[in-house]
Parts: structure tokens; sequence; C-alpha cells
């Protein structure tokens, strides 16, 4: 699968993984451009803790490069070095051989020292799983009586091209991959294409015909796998409030682990519905009162997508795999990410039956991960 780029300010390129789904589809073999785009991830660090304030972005660039070119730091020939980010005080540093990269992550202490200034800076490896790119499910069997299904798919990969989409199923279900922000604009296409077809019933009804606005209403409410929840595929809960979609691991960390979204839903005096599927949540906000200004649900809503929208690229996240492994290792990883959970508040970890998710900073999460291998007697891969 190709790898996802995204520009530094420099206009360099820095390879940007894809976080991990389930695909159930072909995806054509990647080019040599982005085999060596992989390469060139696996050469490449994260570097945060950088003394913000204290010198000029050009100037700490500079002396990051110093410092890792230095064999005494295990360093050696780099590169590249990527600052500033999007994240205060970390950077990318990219060295012409990956072995490099390793000592230098392998190495336990780093100091970044200027005159007076001597600062810790933690190094860790280039995260592979980042909220990038989604896999869903579609059931578009509630449109198999107004529309040619093949021929909706068709207009669907014209209209977003970026997207991947399976074969067919004779249920009507096909699996659908893409950038978060290309689910996202599939799932409008699909809301309007039900609004249209609902609007079209109407007349239907009007005229005596059998295929009523009811039934379409029972057909979406059947289709418990689609990609959204059949209430918000229905007009009356748009009319009444904010419906939109969010990365379900983005939204856990936002809800959980960050004021600004309950703040933002008392500050505006507004609830919340939220409905999880898969990697993707449906959030509907409404106002807690009949009296409410419809524009403070609005405005809820552009800060909570503002908000998640900045967490897209400051999250990282570590899975420890559960699936296959004997109830006693099991337990071991699960009283380990408990115990270390305790030192890292900002960091999340979701249990779930096969694995086990933890998501913060890039830093964050690779020390967590770091600590929990120690306690189980394993290196970090």
């Amino acid at each position: 699968m190709a790898t996802a780029l995204r520009k530094s300010p420099g206009g360099q390129r820095l390879p940007r993984p894809n976080k991990q789904a389930s695909v159930y589809f072909w995806l054509p073999a990647a080019s040599m451009s982005s085999v060596k785009e992989s390469e060139a991830s696996e050469r490449t660090v994260v570097v945060s803790g950088l003394p913000v304030g204290c010198f000029s972005d050009q100037s700490l660039a500079t002396l990051v490069k110093i410092y890792f070119q230095d064999m005494k730091n295990e360093g050696g020939d780099v590169e590249d070095v990527i600052y500033p980010t999007r994240t205060k005080g970390v950077a990318y540093v990219t060295f012409k051989e990956k072995k490099v990269a390793e000592n230098v992550i392998r190495k336990k202490k780093h100091h970044l020292k200027k005159k007076t200034i001597q600062v810790p800076l933690t190094v860790s490896p280039f995260s592979e799983k980042v909220f990038c790119s989604v896999n869903a499910i579609l059931d578009l069997s509630v449109f198999r009586r107004q529309v040619v299904l093949e021929s909706l798919i068709r207009d669907l990969t014209k209209k977003i091209p970026t997207l991947c989409f399976s074969p067919l199923k004779p249920n009507g279900r096909i699996s659908v991959q893409g950038s978060f922000l290309a689910i996202k604009r599939l799932r409008e296409l699909l809301l309007l294409k039900a609004s249209f077809l609902l609007e079209r019933n109407r007349n239907f009804v009007s005229e005596g015909k059998k295929w009523s606005r009811q039934s379409l209403q029972g057909s979406l409410q059947r289709s418990n796998n689609s990609l959204e929840s059949s209430r918000t595929l229905v007009p009356e809960m748009t009319r009444s409030g904010e419906t939109f979609v969010l990365d379900t691991d983005v939204f856990l960390y936002l809800k959980q682990k960050c004021r600004c979204y309950e703040s933002t839903l008392k500050k505006f005096n507004v609830l919340s519905q939220e409905r999880v599927d898969g990697d993707i949540t449906t959030v509907c906000l409404r106002s807690a009162q009949s009296g409410s200004q419809p524009s403070d649900v609005k405005h809820a809503k552009q800060l909570v997508e503002k908000y998640s929208h900045s967490l897209q690229f400051k999250l990282r996240k570590e899975t420890f795999v559960l699936e296959g492994k004997e109830n006693k290792e099991k337990r071991t990883i699960k009283l380990a990410c408990e115990q270390v959970s305790s030192s890292y508040l900002q960091v999340l970890v979701n249990f779930y039956r096969t694995h086990i998710d933890i998501i913060g900073s890039s830093s964050d999460t690779y020390l967590f991960k770091k600590q929990v291998m120690k306690l189980i007697g394993r290196k970090v891969s």
C-alpha cells in the first residue's frame, strides 16, 4: 500500500504511514518512489522536548543536526532535519543510514547542550500509526430499489477518486478505504443521496405510489453496519441539530483526555449524542433548551471539529496484540499497562478483547510502550 505523504515547512516530503485497518480488497503494488519513501521512514526519528523560545527555528534545527551528527551521541550522517513542525518542540531527523537511527533510539539519554543550556531530549521511532486512513463497511442495499448500485459506486468513485472500493457483494455491502477526510466526504454524498430520494418519495406518496417514505426509513433502520447509523441518515435528526463524523480514536481521546470537549458543550448549552461505528464516530449536537440559538450549536460543532483536526496531527497510537496469546500473558500485559498508565496521565489506554490501544503524543506513547515491555521482560521493537 502506498505511503501517504506530508510536506514539511521547507517543502520536503516526509512519509506519513497510514493507521492500521482491515483491508478487504486488492490494492495496487507500491511504486519504486513509494518504496524509497517507506525506507526513509525507517531512517527517521522523532525528537521531542526541544527548548522552544530559547533559539530561532533555524538555529535550533542547526543545533539538532550538529548534535545527531556527533559520534559521541551514537549519531552519524544526517540527511535532513525538519523543524519547526505542527507540534511545538518536536523535530524529525532523517539519517542516511537506518543503522544510525537505530543506534540513536537505543541510546538511553540525550541532552542538547549550548553554553549554559542543557535540555533532555526524547528520541523515538517515526510512528507507523497516525490517524490518516480508515476502513468502513457500507450497506448500500437501502438504495437498491431506487438506483443501480453499480452505477452509484461508479459515480462515487469519480467524485472521490482517492477512495478504494472492494467488489460489491450480493447483499449490497461494500468495503471502502481512504483518508478520513475522503470518508467524511463520502458520508456527505450519501446523506445528500438519501435526502434526495426521501424528498422524491414524498411526491410519490402524493401521487398514490406504494413505495413510501416510511418504507425507505424502515430500510435505513435495518442497515446497522452501514457507514453511518440509520439515525444520521434520517433528515429529521439533521434538522434538529448538527451532525458530523470524527475518527473514533481521536474522538475518544478528545472526550476522555481533553477538557475542551465538555467545556465547549457546557459553554454553548449543547447536548451530544454519539455513536461509534468502527473507525468512525458520528456525533449529533443539539440545543439543551428550546430557546437556545441555532448558531450556538453550529459554533460548538466548529470548535469540536477544530480540536479534533488539531489532534489528528499530534496523536500517535501503539497497540499490544492480545489475540492468540495465553491467558496468563494477556493478564501480564494488561496489568503492566494499568501500572504504567498512572505515570502517563495524557495517554489514553483503551482495553479491548483482542488488543490494547495506547494513544498519545509520539514521545509519550513510545516511552509508555518501552516501560510496559520492560515490565513484561521484552525489548521494544
